[in-house]
């Protein structure tokens, strides 16, 4: 019960700050944002105290140590790679432009509007 609690304390005050933010139009930017980024991580804040919130944050602490762990491609791999898929691309197209011309030129002469 107490997470749930916390959970609808942390959304009201996110939503109280977003709509401040917008009530407050008259402000400076610069202010309403920062606050609205204080107020979304006091929110935050609370909402880790809850075991839903503490999920979350152990679910992103680790999505971002496999992260770390991905090999990604090289400048050379990713030019590569890139250029196949445009000419893989072409090719198809040009197979499918093709093919269409024929099957309008066979529908076209079956019915009869063709030469």
């Amino acid at each position: 019960m107490g997470d749930k609690i916390k959970l609808a304390v942390a959304l009201i005050i996110a939503i109280a700050a977003l709509a401040g933010f917008y009530v407050y139009a008259e402000q400076s930017l610069l202010l309403r944002v920062v606050g609205l980024l204080v107020a979304v991580g006091i929110a935050a804040a609370i909402a880790v105290q809850t075991e839903a919130g503490r999920n979350i944050w152990s679910f992103g602490r680790g999505a971002s140590v496999e992260i770390r762990k991905v090999v990604w491609p090289s400048r050379k791999e990713t030019v590569q790679t890139t250029l196949m898929v445009l000419v893989m691309v072409v090719i198809v197209g040009i197979i499918l432009w093709i093919f269409d011309m024929f099957v309008a030129w066979g529908v076209g002469y079956l019915t009869g509007q063709g030469g």
